[in-house]
């Protein structure tokens, strides 16, 4: 089997099929064989497997976050006291503002995203969350404009 790189269990009828769900996970197993020319068995099984090895790892709708209400963006930086990084980062993943978390490497020990309605909903977030006990300092950026934001991985061509 062709493999489209050494570490991804996946040739490139599994990133066509890939490629396809990202632009609309609703499409149907019959729709995505009948594009591809593949049975429909191929397909589900294809999926089945990529599902079990985990690369696909869910189906959801991508969400309008303005249209939700969250109009700001927020990433900050915070350093962790010693001994304190996974109960602090639990606790501010908690948060339903939050929508990521990550241990980092450099002058911060983890870079939080969040989005949030307002500037009082920024400053509650920035009071509470951003100053919890075993947060030794923080610094705040208000997003002033997205220019690309896809958390969907992009598989590599074959090209």
């Amino acid at each position: 089997m062709n493999r489209l790189c050494g570490f991804m269990n996946l040739d490139e009828t599994d990133a066509a099929l890939l490629r396809l769900l990202n632009e609309d996970a609703r499409t149907s197993h019959r729709q995505l064989a009948r594009t591809l020319g593949l049975a429909q068995g191929t397909v589900t099984n294809r999926l089945r497997r990529m599902e079990d090895e985990g690369i696909i790892v869910g189906y959801r709708p991508v969400l309008s976050p303005q249209e939700l209400g969250w109009s700001m963006t927020i990433m900050a930086g915070l350093r962790i006291v010693k001994g304190r990084m996974i109960d602090v980062q639990q606790k501010i993943a908690a948060d339903p503002r939050v929508f990521a978390v990550y241990d980092v490497t450099g002058d911060w020990d983890s870079i939080v995203l969040a989005r949030v309605r307002d500037r009082n909903d920024l400053d509650n977030l920035t009071k509470t969350v951003f100053t919890l006990d075993g947060v030794a300092r923080s610094y705040t950026h208000v997003v002033l404009n997205t220019v690309k934001e896809e958390a969907i991985p992009v598989l590599p061509s074959k090209d």
